[in-house]
Order: C-alpha cells, then sequence, then structure tokens
C-alpha cells in the first residue's frame, strides 16, 4: 500500500467529485433530519413544575462539566496538534491537512458529545411527562426517548460522513494520510471524555447508593440523597456526551481505515465505494428511527430489535445493489489499484461479490451481537434471572454470579467477532492487502446500523434519568411509575448491546489499520533505501520472535493498567461522595425529615473536580506506552504490543459490560418484586453487585473501546519516525531511546500521582462514620 504512490497518482474526476459531492449533501442531509428529530423532542410536554426544576439542575450541572473538560482537552489538543505538525508525512499538504483535521476531528466529537448531553438533558423531563398520560403513555414516553437517541445518531452519522467526504474532495490521492489525522482526533477526545464521563457518573451513582439505599435505606433517587442530582448529570456527561463521541469516533476510525486499504487495494473506486456504503447508513437510520414503536402489550426491547433487524435487512439490500451498481465484474475493470502486490495476486476477483459479501459479514456481526449481548444483559433471559435467585444468598454470590456471566458471555462474543474477522480476510484470497480490505468493508457494513445503535444508546441513559425525576418529583404515579421502570431495564440491556458493537467496531479497524502500520513500515524502509536483508532483528514481526511476544505481553498488561486506572478513580471519587453525603446527613438532621434541601451543588462539584483531576492518566498511558514501546523497543515489538492490546482489550471490554449489564438488571428484577422486592436482604445483594458493577460497564469497559484504536493510530503515525530512527546511522540511537525514556518517565509519574491521592476527604476519623 503505497501512500506517497497514492498521494501522486490518485485524482478525482468529474464523476467522482460529483459521487463524494452526493454523500457530503447526503451528510448533510442526515444533520438536518437530527435537527427536525431534536424539534419533535422538545416539542413535548415538559411535566410539573417540580419536574422542571430538577431538569433544569441536571442541564446546569451536565454544561458546566462539559465545558470545563473541553477547557481541560484544549491543552491536550494543541499539543498533539503540534507533535502531529513535527511528524514526517510525504507532502507538506498532507502535514498541514493532517494536523487541521486532527483538531476537526476532536471538535466533531466534542460537538457530538455536546449535543448528545444538550438534548438528554431535555428529554428526560419530556419522557417522565409522556409517562404521566393515561391513553398511550407508555408508547409516547418510549417514543420520545428513542428519537432523543435518533437524533443524536443522525448528528454522529452526519459529521462523521461529513468531514470524510469533506478529506477526499480536498485531498483525493492524500486523504489517506489526512485522514490520520481525523480519526486520531475524534478517538483522542472520545477516550478523555469517555473516561472523564465515567468517573463522574460513577462516583455519584456508586457513592450515593453506599450512602443512600445502603445506609441510610432509602430509594435510589430519593430527593433527600445529596448525590442524586449528580447521578442524573453524570447519566448525561457519560453514558450520552461519552458513549456518542465513542460511537462517532468509531465511525470516524472505521471510514479512515477503509479508505486506506480501499485506495490501495481497488484504487480511486476503492477510495470512493467505503463512502458509499456509510451513506445508505443514513437511510438506514432513518428507518430504523421512524419504525420503533412499541405494540400494546408488546416489551419494549422487542420493538427495538425487530426495528433494528429491519433496518439492517434493508441496509444489505441496498449495499449489494450499490456494490452491483457501482463496482465492475472483474478486477482487470478497476481504475488503477496502487499496490503491486494486488495486481499480481488478485487472480480472477469479482469486486462486486467481494465487496457485497464483506459488507454483510459486517451488518450479520452486528445483529449477532445484538442477540447476544441481549442473552447475557436482558431481564428475560436465564443469566439475569440466575444473578437475581443468587442475591438469597448474599452479595458475595451476586459479585461471584455477575462475573461468571462476564467470562463466558466474552469467549462467545470474541468468537463471534474472530468468526467475522477471519471469515472477511479469507474473502481477499492470497493478497493480504485485498483481505484486509474486506475486514474493513465489513466494518463500513457495521456501520450502516450506527445511526440505529446510537439510537439505542442514548435511549438507555434518558429512560434512566426520567426514572429518577419521576422519583424525585413524586409527580409520576401509578402506571407511569411501571412504564418508567420498564423502560430503564430496557435501556440497561440496549446500552451493553451498544457497548458490545462498539468494541466489534474497534477490533475491525485495528486489524484494518494493520495494513496502514504495515505500509508506514515498509514505505518508511524504502524511503531509507534498506535491504530487508539488513534490518535489525526489531523489526522482525513473527510471533515467535521474543521480542514480538514481549511487546504482545506489554500490549495486554496496558489494558490491565488502563482498567485498573479508572475503577480506581472511580473508587476514590465513591469515596469522597460517601463522606460528603455522610456529612450533610449528619449535619443537618432536617434533611432526612425533608424540610431541608440537600447540598445538590457540593456533590456535582467533587464528582467534576475528580473527574477532570483523574482522567489524565489513563489518556497519558494511552498515549505514550506505544511511543515507548515503539522507540525503546523497535517495529516488529510495537506490532506484538498492539496485537495484545486488541486480543486483551476485547475480552476485557466485554467482560466488563456484560458483568455491569447482568448486576444492574438482577438489581432491577428484585426491585420488580421477586423474592420480595425492595428492602429485602436480597435486594441489598443486588445494590452490592450493581455498584461494583457501575465502573465495570460504564467507565472502564466502555473507555477500552476508543483507547484500541487511540492506540492504533499513535503507532500508525510514529512508525515512520522509529523505522527512521532504527536503521539509521549509531547516532540516532541515543535520540530513539531517549525519546522512549521520556515516555516511560511521563507514564511513571502519571501513575504514581495517581496512586499517592486519597479516597478520603475527611477531616479527622470521625468524620468518616455517620454519628
Amino acid at each position: 500500500m503505497s501512500r506517497h504512490i497514492l498521494a501522486e497518482g490518485l485524482t478525482l474526476s468529474s464523476s467522482d467529485q460529483t459521487i463524494v459531492g452526493v454523500v457530503a449533501v447526503v451528510a448533510l442531509i442526515a444533520l438536518a433530519i437530527g435537527f427536525w428529530l431534536r424539534k419533535e423532542v422538545l416539542a413535548a410536554g415538559q411535566g410539573t413544575e417540580r419536574m422542571q426544576d430538577i431538569g433544569r439542575a441536571v442541564q446546569e450541572g451536565a454544561s458546566a462539566y462539559l465545558n470545563r473538560q473541553f477547557k481541560t482537552l484544549g491543552v491536550f489538543v494543541v499539543i498533539v496538534f503540534l507533535l502531529l505538525f513535527a511528524l514526517p508525512a510525504d507532502t507538506m499538504s498532507e502535514r498541514v491537512g493532517r494536523s487541521i483535521f486532527f483538531v476537526v476531528g476532536a471538535v466533531f466529537s466534542a460537538t457530538i458529545g455536546y449535543l448528545g448531553m444538550s438534548l438528554a438533558t431535555r428529554a428526560n423531563i419530556r419522557v417522565a411527562s409522556a409517562a404521566r398520560e393515561e391513553s398511550g403513555g407508555r408508547e409516547k414516553a418510549m417514543r420520545v426517548a428513542f428519537r432523543t437517541g435518533g437524533a443524536v445518531g443522525m448528528f454522529t452519522v452526519g459529521l462523521g460522513l461529513f468531514g470524510a467526504a469533506l478529506v477526499v474532495l480536498v485531498y483525493a490521492g492524500g486523504a489517506p494520510k489526512v485522514l490520520e489525522g481525523f480519526g486520531f482526533g475524534a478517538a483522542l477526545l472520545a477516550m478523555f471524555m469517555r473516561v472523564g464521563g465515567g468517573i463522574f457518573t460513577k462516583a455519584a451513582d456508586v457513592g450515593g447508593d453506599l450512602v443512600g439505599k445502603v445506609e441510610a435505606g432509602i430509594p435510589e433517587d430519593d430527593p433527600r440523597n445529596a448525590a442524586t442530582i449528580a447521578d442524573n448529570v453524570g447519566d448525561n456527561v457519560g453514558d450520552c456526551a461519552g458513549m456518542a463521541a465513542d460511537l462517532f469516533e468509531s465511525y470516524a476510525v472505521m471510514l479512515v481505515a477503509a479508505l486506506i486499504l480501499g485506495s490501495a487495494a481497488f484504487g480511486l473506486q476503492g477510495l470512493l465505494f467505503p463512502l458509499i456504503v456509510p451513506a445508505i447508513g443514513v437511510i438506514t437510520a432513518v428507518l430504523g428511527v421512524y419504525i420503533t414503536r412499541a405494540k400494546p402489550g408488546e416489551g419494549g426491547l422487542k420493538a427495538i430489535n425487530r426495528s433494528f433487524y429491519i433496518s439492517a435487512v434493508f441496509s444489505a439490500v441496498l449495499c449489494i445493489a450499490a456494490a452491483y451498481l457501482y463496482l465492475p465484474g472483474s478486477f482487470g475493470e478497476l481504475g488503477n489499484p496502487t499496490d503491486a502486490e494486488v495486481v499480481t495476486q488478485a487472480g480472477s476477483l469479482d469486486p462486486r461479490l467481494f465487496a457485497s459479501v464483506a459488507v454483510l459479514i459486517g451488518i450479520v456481526l452486528a445483529g449477532i451481537i445484538l442477540w447476544l449481548t441481549g442473552y447475557f444483559t436482558g431481564t428475560e433471559h436465564k443469566p439475569v434471572k440466575d444473578v437475581g435467585d443468587s442475591a438469597l444468598t448474599g452479595a458475595a454470590t451476586v459479585v461471584l454470579a455477575g462475573i461468571a456471566i462476564g467470562f463466558e458471555s466474552a469467549v462467545y462474543t470474541a468468537l463471534v467477532i474472530s468468526a467475522a474477522v477471519f471469515g472477511a480476510f479469507v474473502l481477499g484470497g492470497v493478497s493480504v492487502t485485498v483481505a484486509l480490505f474486506a475486514v474493513a468493508l465489513a466494518g463500513t457494513g457495521l456501520l450502516t446500523t450506527v445511526g440505529v445503535i446510537v439510537a439505542m444508546d442514548t435511549f438507555g441513559p434518558v429512560a434512566d434519568n426520567a426514572q429518577g425525576i419521576a422519583e424525585m418529583s413524586g409527580d409520576v404515579t401509578g402506571p407511569g411509575v411501571e412504564v418508567l421502570t420498564e423502560l430503564d431495564a430496557v435501556g440497561n440491556t440496549t446500552k451493553a448491546i451498544t457497548k458490545g458493537i462498539a468494541i466489534a467496531t474497534a477490533v475491525l479497524a485495528a486489524t484494518a489499520l494493520f495494513g496502514s502500520y504495515r505500509d508506514a513500515i515498509t514505505n518508511a524502509i524504502k524511503a531509507a533505501g534498506q535491504a530487508a536483508g539488513e534490518l535489525p532483528r526489531s523489526f522482525g514481526f513473527e510471533v515467535f520472535t521474543p521480542s514480538t511476544l514481549v511487546g504482545v505481553i506489554i500490549g495486554a498488561s496496558v489494558v490491565f493498567m488502563f482498567s485498573g486506572l479508572a475503577i480506581n478513580a472511580v473508587s476514590r471519587a465513591a469515596g469522597a461522595i460517601v463522606f460528603e453525603v455522610r456529612k450533610q446527613f449528619r449535619e443537618e438532621p432536617g434533611i432526612m425529615a425533608g424540610t431541608v434541601r440537600p447540598d445538590y451543588g457540593r456533590v456535582v462539584d467533587i464528582c467534576t473536580k475528580d473527574s477532570l483531576r483523574e482522567l489524565a492518566t489513563p489518556g497519558l498511558l494511552a498515549i505514550f506506552a506505544p511511543i515507548a514501546v515503539g522507540f525503546g523497543l523497535g517495529v516488529g515489538p510495537l506490532a506484538g504490543y498492539l496485537a495484545g492490546a486488541i486480543a486483551c482489550g476485547t475480552l476485557m471490554a466485554i467482560f466488563l459490560a456484560n458483568s455491569g449489564g447482568a448486576w444492574d438488571n438482577g438489581k432491577k428484577l428484585i426491585e420488580d418484586g421477586v423474592h420480595g422486592g425492595k428492602g429485602t436482604d436480597a435486594h441489598a445483594a443486588t445494590v452490592i453487585g450493581d455498584t461494583v458493577g457501575d465502573p465495570f460497564k460504564d467507565t472502564a469497559g466502555p473507555a477500552i473501546n476508543p483507547l484500541i484504536k487511540v492506540m492504533n493510530l499513535v503507532s500508525v503515525l510514529i512508525a515512520p519516525a522509529v523505522v527512521t530512527l532504527s536503521i539509521g546511522s549509531s547516532a540516532s540511537t541515543p535520540v530513539r531511546l531517549a525519546i522512549a525514556a521520556v515516555a516511560v518517565i511521563i507514564i511513571v509519574a502519571a501513575v504514581v500521582v495517581s496512586k499517592r491521592r486519597s479516597t478520603s476527604i475527611a477531616d479527622s476519623p470521625a468524620e468518616a462514620s455517620v454519628s
């Protein structure tokens, strides 16, 4: 895959420019539909004055947090912009474009997160209000919640597709290099937003549950608990803003991989076809959002799943039609594939059939993961019922049952993802480039469902917030309470499903990006005029090479360290919340009597400060670990590092997400009346399981998805510099090792500072107990 040849050889004809222009227009139409859906959601009733007061408090807290977070992350964006500009590129135009579109990707990711948060914090009171209606309240509440997610989904696909189309339109054959910057900006911001938002939401949730439900024996969203507003704020900055940005970067990075590999494998048509497929996804998303409605007596999850499957089938048909209309019937009729390996090895490949099957693999993968994750986290299936039954023997067995479900489900999901990757790879025959393009096309096939996936994900926190506002205000009674409880349980499952699909996109994108990594190394070696037989041993990619195996182990270890840092951060922040809520209960007896309003703002402020302070260490680890391995050990061990991170990250992310989802819905089962319902020992046991699962499913687990892609893109970007310093003069060795040493020092310093932080904010031992 010769990117320097791409930059010089591929130009867009007037008809090609028309195709890309149409894709850009489709992207703009997606944005317009998103704003139309937003307008429809905001037209719904806002409920009582008390509900609106609570809603405003949540809106203000979420906006204040994101504004402070963006100011903090602005420093990172500026630093990385300058570093990217310093890295070599084939032309100055590509270097400038890569840096500029890094900022564009970061801004788009932040915009998606902010739009998602802004709408979700306004939709929650409208869902709660709709549930109060005596006739059709359930159907209306579900429609408002899902169309809120639909609006965010349309923003996601619109901005992602528009950004990629703009790069191709401006840079043509040089687009792949520039797109690396676009994808990196999206992934980096998403990772920080996912980690920071996850720490915020779970600190408030865990701390509030431990003091409120376990110690004080009051309901989950009781207004006497000072952590309730922060918990609702956290749902929006973590599950809405963070996850929306996460899915946007999945969209962007998958397109980056597909366009890089497509241009090398199929020439200009390979550069454009991966844009056509997600453009079809816009139609899919609109269909999926508008046909989602629960029939009388039908479960909400069944209605959502039905819409997903219908839209996926529709997408598959359109993608096959596009392949047969746009691509030629034989490889020889393709315009100008730029990889010599492809030209000699492709043989009798039929591009139309190849592309159709590859895209179908991705769509089918999304459907299987939806079913598989739903089985392990849905309240109507055996695994979650087993968690509920385990509550009869205490919290320990609840925790063990959830861990077992996470381990088992991770195996099945990982095998399904592996089968999809291998199946796509086999399509390419003997050509590695074409095989990797098939994997990337499978990813774009999965992307056609992203609009519906984002809708499913946002549905969860909106329903959760609606239930919280209903309980805090006391203005929703009777059937309305049951409606919101059902939607909250459905939302727990849809959130778990979207996390599973997001990690699948991470694996597909990372596998495809291996091709880009290989390309970067090959080009750098050629530029240095070095013969393959003269390369250092650190260039060996064989897994049985000890240096490569060391890289695999380090890559897997980084996933464990990253997860541990994220969960520890939640533990420390939640400890601070516990002390604060206890202090308020102790110093102001009127709070428990219901005559004095708790200081909600104090808890929001603690969560904000702690989450912004804690997100730096995981972020620095993700950026500097591949730099340390690459410059310190070489490109071969760095390839092993990526393999270890992808393999371990896949299993870890699924394990954490599904364990947490099973614990959460196990608690919902008990609260719905199973084994005695609320207030029983069984309920207390599942609350403990849920608090353990909170940082699993909403902080560490989903953050691994952008982590994998950030590390892949960092590796792709630094590969040429690593090669240049590795095979240059002996004088370059100290420079290479010095860079690695600085990266290691930064990681160690960040971890040490993080570990020294205390959980307690108490002034005295007496502060840590309730009088």
